[in-house]
C-alpha cells in the first residue's frame, strides 16, 4: 500500500506531518508552549529542539555527569520527563488528559534530593522552584500560603521567557546603544528647515564639504573606537529610569493575597510618573545599563506573558522539599506545631492535583506542572501524610546512603567536584593543588566514618572534611605561598590533619 505521506526527507521528531484533503503540511510541536509552529525556522528558540532530542537515557546520562548514584531516582525522573515531552506530541483530544506522576523522593540529607530535581530542571531548561514545606501555613494563619509556590514558578518562567526574548532583539538593540553613545560623544548636526540625504565620502584624504559631512567622519572614527573598545574607560552621562519608591506594600497589609498585592504595586507605579535621573558612568558600563534599557523596548511584554504563563503550565517543576515536616507524628494531629500541618497538606491538594491559581501576569493552571516532593522521614513515615496527598504522589522513590566508595567518586567525577572547586580557587591566585589517589580515598573514608559516628549529613560531610584539610592553605595564599606553587596533597597530610580527631571522637566541629 501507497504511504499517503510525501517522504521527500527523513522527518524528526519534532514534526509531525498532517493529511487533509491531500494537502500535506509539517509543523513543530514545542515542549512548554503547547502549540505546533507551521514553520520550524520561523521558532525563535533554537534550545528547544534540543529538549525534543533528550531520551531518557540522555537525561539519566546528563545526570550522571553532576550526581553519584541513585539510579533509580534518575530513572523516574528521567521518565516523568519524557513523558511530558511525549505528551506535547499526542495529537488526538487526550492529550489535555495526560496528567504527570508526581514523584516522592525518600532519603536522609545530603544524598542528592535536591540537586536531582536542580539538574533535571537544567537538562530541560524549565522553570524551576524550590520551597520549603514548613514555611507555608493553613490559610487563616499568619505565614506564606501554598499559592505563593506558583506565583514564585511564575516568575522564573517569566524571567527564562524574557533571557530567550532577549537573544533574538540583542543585535538590534545594541546597534540602537551604539548611536546613543555616538549622539553623546558626537552630536549629530541637525539641518535647519529641511531634511536632506547625505552621501557621506568616505576617503580620508579628501577634504569634507559640510558640517554634516564632517561630522558623519568624525562619528565613523569614533564608531570604530567604540567598537575595538578603545573608548570602554571614558566618562559619559546618561539619562536612566529612576526606580520606584518602595513601601507600596504597606497598602492593604493582612487584608489581600500576594498576587492582589502585586497587581496593586503594578497599578499604582504605572500611575505614578516615569522619573529619569542622569548617571555618570563609563562607556563600558553605560553599554549594559542601556543595552538592558533598548531590549526590554523592542520586546512585547504581554508576548512574553502569553508564553511565559504556557511555558510554566507545560514545562514547569516544583520541588517540595522537607515535606516529612507537615506529616503529623503516627497520623495524629494536635496542638503546637502541629496545629496547622494536616492544613497544609489540604492546601496542597488542590494545587498537586490541578487548579488554576490567579499570579500578576494572568491566571495558571497546575494540572501539567510536575510537582517533585522529598523527605527524610526519619521521624514520620510517608504513610503519615494525609491518604488525599499521598494519593497524588504515586511514584515513590528511596534514595540510599551514601557509601565510602560513592564519596570517592563524588570527588573524582563530577563535573562540578568539590576537588575541582578547590583546585579552580587557588589556581585564581597562580597556585597548583594537587591530589594523590591516596588522599582521596583517605579523605572518603574519614568522612563516611564521621558521618557513622556522628551524624549522617551525606555529601555535605565532604564540605567539612575538606574545608578543616585546606584553610590553612587558603589563609597562607598569597602572602606566604608565592604564585606558581604547588601544593601535593597526601595521604599521609589527610591523616595528619584529620585521623587525630577522628581517633579522639572530638568532632564537635564536624556537627552542623
Amino acid at each position: 500500500m501507497a504511504d499517503p505521506v510525501p517522504r521527500s526527507r527523513k522527518l524528526s521528531r519534532m514534526e509531525v506531518v498532517l493529511s487533509s484533503n491531500c494537502h500535506c503540511s509539517t509543523q513543530t510541536i514545542i515542549p512548554g508552549f503547547g502549540r505546533a509552529i507551521p514553520n520550524r525556522r520561523s521558532f525563535n528558540y533554537p534550545i528547544m529542539d534540543q529538549i525534543l532530542a533528550l531520551t531518557p537515557r540522555q537525561i539519566v546520562a546528563e545526570l550522571d555527569k553532576y550526581i553519584i548514584g541513585q539510579n533509580d531516582a534518575k530513572r523516574n525522573v528521567a521518565i516523568a520527563l519524557r513523558n511530558r515531552i511525549r505528551r506535547l506530541m499526542v495529537k488526538s483530544d487526550i492529550q489535555k488528559d495526560i496528567v504527570p506522576n508526581n514523584i516522592l523522593m525518600i532519603g536522609s540529607t545530603g544524598v542528592g534530593k535536591t540537586e536531582i530535581a536542580r539538574r533535571l530542571a537544567k537538562v530541560a531548561q524549565a522553570p524551576f522552584t524550590k520551597v520549603e514545606a514548613s514555611k507555608f501555613t493553613e490559610v487563616g494563619y499568619v505565614g506564606r500560603d501554598v499559592e505563593s509556590m506558583v506565583r514564585d514558578l511564575m516568575e522564573q518562567s517569566v524571567s527564562l521567557v524574557r533571557e530567550m526574548k532577549n537573544e533574538t532583539v540583542k543585535a538590534k538593540a545594541a546597534e540602537s546603544v551604539e548611536e546613543i553613545i555616538l549622539d553623546i560623544l558626537i552630536p549629530p548636526v541637525k539641518s535647519a528647515g529641511f531634511t536632506r540625504s547625505i552621501s557621506v565620502n568616505t576617503d580620508t584624504d579628501s577634504e569634507p564639504g559640510t558640517d554634516c559631512e564632517l561630522n558623519e567622519r568624525t562619528r565613523e572614527r569614533f564608531r570604530d573606537k567604540l567598537r575595538n573598545g578603545e573608548l570602554d574607560d571614558r566618562k559619559i552621562e546618561i539619562n536612566v529610569k529612576a526606580s520606584s519608591p518602595m513601601g507600596i506594600g504597606m497598602i492593604g497589609n493582612g487584608m489581600m493575597d500576594d498576587a492582589s498585592m502585586a497587581g496593586l504595586q503594578d497599578m499604582i507605579s504605572g500611575m505614578m510618573p516615569k522619573k529619569v535621573k542622569k548617571r555618570k558612568l563609563s562607556i563600558s558600563e553605560a553599554r549594559k545599563v542601556l543595552l538592558e534599557d533598548e531590549m526590554s523596548k523592542l520586546i512585547d511584554f504581554d508576548e512574553v506573558k502569553e508564553e511565559a504563563i504556557k511555558l510554566a503550565e507545560n514545562n514547569g517543576i516544583i520541588f517540595i522539599d522537607e515535606i516529612d515536616k507537615i506529616a503529623s507524628k503516627s497520623g495524629k494531629g494536635g496542638g503546637g506545631p502541629d496545629v496547622s500541618r494536616e492544613g497544609v497538606q489540604r492546601d496542597l491538594l488542590p494545587i498537586v492535583e490541578g487548579s488554576a491559581v490567579n499570579t500578576k501576569y494572568g491566571v495558571v493552571n497546575t494540572d501539567h506542572i510536575l510537582f517533585i516532593a522529598a523527605g527524610a522521614f526519619h521521624v514520620a513515615k510517608p504513610s503519615d501524610l494525609i491518604p488525599e496527598l499521598q494519593g497524588r504522589f504515586p511514584i515513590r522513590v528511596e534514595l540510599q546512603s551514601l557509601t565510602q566508595e560513592d564519596f570517592s567518586r563524588i570527588l573524582r567525577e563530577p563535573k562540578n567536584a568539590l576537588t575541582k572547586q578547590y583546585q579552580a580557587l587557588f589556581e585564581a591566585e597562580e597556585v597548583y593543588l594537587d591530589f594523590t589517589d591516596d588522599a582521596i580515598e583517605e579523605i572518603a573514608r574519614l568522612a563516611f566514618l564521621i558521618n557513622q559516628e556522628v551524624e549522617n549529613i551525606g555529601a555535605r560531610r565532604l564540605h567539612t572534611v575538606m574545608s578543616h584539610l585546606l584553610n590553612d592553605y587558603l589563609f597562607e595564599v598569597p602572602d606566604v605561598i608565592q604564585a606558581n606553587s604547588k601544593i601535593m596533597v597526601t595521604k599521609q597530610m589527610v591523616e595528619d590533619r584529620l585521623s587525630t580527631l577522628v581517633k579522639n571522637r572530638d568532632l564537635s566541629q564536624y556537627i552542623l
